[in-house]
């Protein structure tokens, strides 16, 4: 007895400039019969930093469900942006307001032409300064390659991670992670991962240039990270000061293999403080795989 099931995989690229660049995520839909170790299985066989896994939802109009390669994480940008784009190009998505539940809750997604948008929470900002030293040191850089008067800090919204500010893009570029004390120090705070950037641009369309290392969930860097960079906006906004309610962020630029991405957040600000948010992008279907998982 065959005990074996092909699951059909989209691949889309999150966060596309122009069509190209991008992060690519597994879109599978009809995933309700799938049990997490069936998930595991396929986001593994995929090879992708994530996978969504889209079913049918009680509450909201769609459940997803979020594997990178060796575990479960409660929200991805990329990923979210890469399933409502689908979704939408389908035909399955006949509303440009949209919503998703999650094991962390319920999210609003709003589309605005072909760009799909996740919400996020306000910013939980974490001191993390007596962890400062180890953290530069993970990184190869000297404390005087950080922003002055600019914090490294924990961000949460919705998912944590360290945002470390450097001076210019050419710091960024030549950063040389240590991937084994980065996953330390993420497993200590409970983070996805680093949000390494600089608001010190060569193009002045981006707000920031940025790179995320997310070893301890099998990320050694990312392209594109809509959960990194809704926190980021928040910083730019409330920590470096920057009163705007859009931020366009770039990413993945400074990746082995260059893989630009185009992240747009923005912010809803009542009485000057940041009350949630919205990250997205544009995803673009590349091709489809098929993997044969046991059941």
């Amino acid at each position: 007895m065959d005990n074996s099931k092909v699951v059909t995989v989209q691949i889309l690229s999150a966060f596309a400039e122009n069509g190209k660049g991008g992060n690519p995520a597994g879109v599978v839909l009809n995933a309700d019969n799938l049990s997490d170790k069936n998930k595991l299985d396929i986001s593994k066989k995929v090879g992708l930093s994530e996978t969504a896994f889209v079913s049918k939802s009680k509450t909201e109009d769609f459940k997803l469900d979020f594997f990178t390669p060796n575990k479960q994480i409660a929200h991805c940008g990329h990923a979210t942006v890469a399933a409502f784009s689908y979704l939408k190009q389908i035909g399955t998505l006949k509303n440009d307001s949209s919503s998703k539940e999650t094991i962390d809750g319920k999210r609003k997604i709003e589309m605005i032409g072909d760009l799909a948008f996740m919400e996020q929470l306000a910013p939980k900002y974490v001191d993390v300064s007596n962890k400062e030293s180890v953290i530069l040191k993970s990184l190869g850089l000297k404390k005087n390659d950080i922003l002055p008067k600019a914090p490294i800090q924990l961000v949460n919204t919705g998912n944590s991670y360290i945002l470390i500010p450097v001076k210019n893009e050419e710091i960024l570029k030549n950063i040389v992670p240590d991937f084994d004390l980065i996953s330390e120090i993420s497993e200590e705070f409970d983070l996805i991962g680093y949000y390494v950037f600089s608001n010190n641009t060569e193009n002045t369309k981006y707000d920031a240039t940025s790179r995320m290392f997310g070893p301890h969930y099998g990320i050694l860097e990312e392209a594109g990270t809509g959960m990194a960079a809704g926190p980021l906006a928040c910083y730019l906004f409330d920590v470096l000061k920057i009163k705007k309610s859009a931020f366009h962020i770039q990413q993945g630029k400074f990746m082995k293999e260059p893989s630009p991405s185009l992240i747009i957040v923005n912010l809803r600000i009542e009485k000057g403080k940041i009350k949630d948010l919205m990250a997205g992008g544009k995803g673009v279907l590349n091709r489809q795989l098929e993997v044969k998982i046991n059941i």
